[in-house]
C-alpha cells in the first residue's frame, strides 16, 4: 500500500492577490471596451438598439475568453500554490 504523501500544497497569497488585482483592472478595460465598441459599431453600421445589444453580447463573450486566457497565463508566471 502507498503511504500518504507528506508534501502539502500551500497557497501563495501574494501571487493570488497580484493576479486577481490585475484581472480586475484588465477586466474593467476589456468589458468596458466591449460595451463601448458594440455601441460604436452598431451606430456606425446603423444596426439600431437591438444590433448594439447583440454586438455587445458577442464582444462580451470574447472578453470572457480573453480574461480566461489571461488568468491561465498569469498562473504560469505567478503560481498560486507551492509544494511544502
Amino acid at each position: 500500500m502507498n503511504a500518504p504523501s507528506s508534501s502539502s500544497r500551500q497557497i501563495v497569497w501574494p501571487s493570488v492577490i497580484t493576479v486577481i488585482s490585475a484581472a480586475i483592472l484588465i477586466g474593467a478595460e476589456v468589458f468596458g471596451a466591449a460595451f463601448a465598441g458594440g455601441w460604436a459599431l452598431a451606430v456606425l453600421t446603423g444596426l439600431g438598439d437591438q444590433g448594439a445589444h447583440i454586438l455587445q453580447a458577442v464582444l462580451f463573450a470574447l472578453g470572457v475568453l480573453v480574461m480566461a486566457a489571461f488568468i491561465r497565463a498569469a498562473q504560469r508566471v505567478e503560481p498560486f500554490f507551492k509544494r511544502g
